[in-house]
């Protein structure tokens, strides 16, 4: 009988030697490392990209629809749903019987259900359509076999959860990009339709790390091989057969081209694809026309041009959809989309004549969004509507310049409505952004315990580094509203004070918590005087320096002004 331990080295060896490992579960991503958040908002991230992944499965290409289904099933196996896990790459592998990500995920799935049998069934199958096996007869070109692999694995670096920062982000990005053309090393026999679909993707993970490298700063040097790339990979998406390929590439194309503007020099690859004539305007156009007569392309456009602030592109196009497609159940992506950007709309208003710039923003946004929105809940209600909805009846029933001050009590209490339905969800229940606004309403109702108690769970809820320290804000003005009620004592509003100061600094980037205390401090003079009078009472003086510290320092390192927490997903 064979040595076990020589077994082990003899398989190590040949796992060593191997240009690649087909299967999802060694991949180099946050997603396979040790969590950095509690199980329950890992569990929210997961569950919300994976609604990113079902709608993509929808919109999929036949080649590309294996690496959706691979990525759901390794969802499903962090969520703890194995036998979900295992029926995806079992469907995976019944339509491909070669695919090799499908046998190496069931070897891992079976694994942990301690099913040895199949476990070892499994890896069999992995070893003959690898050609590893002695007595394989698998059928077919293990080269596209193996090319096939690669392209998948590429394909879930974008759809990663748990990045902590740009950096990471980039780092997971540029690793599928190194995957996919491991793929093409592979797959020179690879259809050239299917080929292009790898193309589009690869181009789309360049766009978005051209977006971070914007983002960070970095030199030109570093983001030109890469936009010169994107430009050659769009070039040959265009040739695609897929309708949906071609208008997102000429989308893509316009959004590059406007991006040349932020070189020195325009890149080369402008000109060494044909391009140097070409308007941003006119790609956009081309992407429309190809799209017009399908609401899913024009849906996909739409929330691109959104993206982009291109608000009046967007509407057009959304307006194009529905005028193909009306009914709100089959096309509320439309009704959600239009919503959003005139939620947006409003918001953007509402900011500048904050800063003193233009008049007060035009209701009429909220109206619209409203009936949009009104449309779809009645069909097909959800989190993301239910949040949206609840968020258009809060600034309904606010004033504008005045947040503290209501102007229609039962829009605050439709408000609250749609917010309850929302938390019914479990996904609902773990989203900071819900809790803010639920905060919101009851603090303008004058509810200010349960107010704190909302702000205490977004502080809760928000991930390690998030830059949206509103809501530990407003949690210090509803805790110094109840003390100067004499809802709370001396010793309680210190506690209070202390430990979710603490709280706020093991989470929050320095620079964002001392932008907020300020503007807490700026509008509560009185009340943090009194509060520091009550700590040095309480023996708490190492509290109150820190504090006074935070106010001594006014207008240094306040970065940029404080930023509006999204509500739309």
């Amino acid at each position: 009988m064979a040595d076990p331990e020589a077994v082990t080295e003899d398989l190590d060896a040949l796992i060593d030697d191997l240009d690649y490992l087909p299967g999802h579960f060694h991949l180099e991503m946050q997603l396979n490392f040790e969590p950095r958040s509690p199980a329950s908002l890992r569990a929210r991230d997961l569950k919300l990209q994976r609604d990113v992944l079902r709608q993509e499965l929808e919109l999929a290409a036949a080649p590309q629809r294996s690496a959706v289904r691979h990525l759901l099933g390794t969802f499903a196996f962090y969520l703890e749903e194995l036998e979900e896990a295992r029926e995806r790459f079992l469907e995976v592998a019944r339509e491909d019987p070669g695919n090799l990500n499908a046998w190496a995920n069931l070897t891992h799935v079976y694994g942990r259900l301690g099913q040895e049998e199949e476990e070892e069934a499994c890896a069999g199958r992995l070893a003959g359509f690898m050609g590893l096996a002695t007595d394989s007869e698998a059928d077919g070109n293990p080269q596209l076999r193996a090319a096939r692999c690669l392209a998948e694995q590429g394909y879930a670096h974008g759809f990663d959860v748990g990045c902590a920062s740009l950096e990471e982000r980039a780092r997971v990005l540029a690793a599928g990009i190194t995957l996919y053309d491991k793929a093409l090393s592979y797959g020179q026999l690879i259809p050239m339709e299917e080929k292009r679909g790898w193309y589009f993707t690869m181009a789309t993970f360049c766009i978005r790390l051209d977006g971070i490298f914007l983002e960070l700063g970095s030199e030109e040097q570093k983001r030109l091989p890469a936009f010169n790339r994107t430009l050659a990979l769009l070039q040959q998406v265009l040739k695609s057969s897929d309708p949906h390929h071609r208008a997102l590439a000429w989308c893509y194309l316009g959004m590059l081209l406007e991006r040349k503007n932020t070189f020195s020099t325009t890149p080369m690859g402008v000109h060494d694809c044909g391009y140097s004539g070409t308007e941003p305007l006119d790609c956009f156009g081309k992407a429309i026309e190809i799209g017009k007569d399908q609401p899913p392309i024009l849906n996909r456009l739409a929330k691109i041009f959104h993206f982009l602030g291109k608000q009046d592109m967007a509407i057009g196009t959304c307006n194009m959809a529905l005028d193909v497609l009306r009914d709100p159940e089959l096309n509320w992506q439309a009704y959600c989309t239009r919503a959003k950007i005139h939620i947006r709309a409003y918001l953007h208003d509402l900011e500048r004549v904050k800063m003193g710039f233009g008049g007060m923003p035009d209701r009429k946004h909220l109206a619209c969004a409203k009936e949009d929105l009104e449309e779809v809940v009645k069909v097909c209600p959800g989190l993301k509507t239910y949040l949206d909805i609840g968020q258009v009846y809060y600034y309904m029933g606010v004033d504008a310049m005045q947040e503290l001050l209501a102007v229609d009590e039962a829009a605050l209490n439709q408000a609250l409505v749609f917010l309850a339905k929302a938390g019914e969800s479990e996904v609902g229940a773990t989203l900071p952004e819900l809790q803010l606004l639920r905060g919101k309403c009851l603090r303008i109702k004058g509810e200010e315990a349960n107010a704190a108690a909302c702000f205490k769970r977004v502080v809760e809820l928000d991930d390690a580094g998030s830059c949206h320290t509103e809501g530990f804000g407003y949690l210090l003005e509803a805790l110094l509203a109840q003390w100067s009620q004499a809802q709370l004592s001396d010793g309680e509003l210190g506690r209070e004070v202390d430990a979710w100061l603490r709280c706020a600094q093991d989470k929050y980037p320095a620079a964002r918590l001392r932008q907020e205390l300020q503007r807490v401090w700026r509008g509560h003079t009185g009340e943090v005087l009194g509060l520091a009078r009550a700590l040095v009472a309480q023996g708490r003086p190492a509290l109150v320096r820190l504090l006074f510290e935070t106010m001594e320092r006014d207008g240094e390192d306040t970065g940029e002004p404080r930023g509006r927490r999204s509500f739309s997903f």
